[in-house]
């Protein structure tokens, strides 16, 4: 009597661990593991948020190899003369526009533009006045204003930019009001670019050139602005205009003289320090 007992107190004990506890599937279970595996093989989804997304590594890459084509193709522009640069573009077009990009790059970190100074004193002078942009890049002044504007340019990326060596445009002589340098006094010739800038304007035409402070800064390897003016002077222009207020760059105007220098003294054109960008 008392094993029968016994018996059916373990039968109803079985019975109700079964209703408690039901057993898992073996799909419940498959799927609970998967799941584990998943989330140790993820690192979870606060890893999935701090790994970088490739769109933004491959940007990042291509930004700092562009940069460093930008600054190399700098310092050869800054170490060449024109006719040297103007060969070397020819050879391979494609370095154009990586130098055009970097340097795009490099004026986003410019609180003002020098064009943009540039493009104001035009509008404020008559339309009239017939304008050589002497590396004019893209083209930004013949688009922002009324002018008619000769653009100049080592490689012709626009149907109105003119592709030439600087120092020998196919300007006629006298034949321009204004003649326009803005960064872009760049050849180890530079002095040529400003002879040619000479020859094609008439009479009492303007001369404006803005360049990096840097380039003007004696205590620095730079040159004296002094010696700058008075080489620009002794080709037979008259300063008119020396602004050193922007902590970025210079503006000088010069207006050419009505009758050629009857001194034919050699002129001492000082050397301009390369502008040369550091690696970020």
């Amino acid at each position: 009597m008392k094993e029968v007992t016994t018996s059916r107190n373990r039968k109803r004990k079985r019975q109700r661990n079964s209703k408690e506890e039901p057993c898992e599937s073996p799909k419940n279970k498959n799927n609970d593991k998967k799941m584990q595996r998943d989330t140790k093989n993820d690192g979870g989804s606060s890893a999935l948020s701090k790994r970088p997304k490739p769109s933004n590594f491959l940007d990042t890459l291509r930004e700092k190899l562009s940069g460093g084509n930008f600054r190399r193709l700098n310092e050869k522009l800054y170490t060449c003369s024109g006719k040297e640069a103007l060969d070397y573009f020819n050879e391979d077009p494609t370095l154009f526009d990586m130098y055009h990009t970097g340097y795009q790059q490099q004026m986003t970190n410019w609180p003002e533009l020098p064009v943009n100074s540039i493009i104001n004193w035009l509008s404020s002078k008559s339309s009239s006045l017939v304008v050589a942009d002497f590396g004019c890049g893209d083209a930004r002044i013949a688009k922002s204003v009324k002018n008619k504007v000769f653009s100049f340019d080592l490689v012709s990326k626009d149907p109105s930019v003119i592709a030439c060596d600087m120092s020998n445009t196919p300007l006629e002589s006298s034949s321009v009001d204004v003649a326009v340098f803005c960064l872009s006094l760049m050849g180890t010739n530079y002095s040529s670019f400003i002879k040619e800038a000479h020859r094609v304007l008439r009479p009492s035409g303007w001369l404006l050139i803005a360049e990096v402070k840097s380039r003007f800064d004696p205590n620095n390897g730079g040159a004296d602005p002094k010696d700058f003016v008075k080489a620009v002077s002794d080709l037979g222009f008259t300063s008119s205009l020396k602004d050193f207020s922007n902590k970025m760059f210079i503006l000088l105007h010069f207006k050419k003289k009505e009758k050629p220098n009857s001194n034919k003294k050699k002129i001492e054109w000082p050397e301009l320090k390369a502008c040369l960008y550091k690696r970020r």
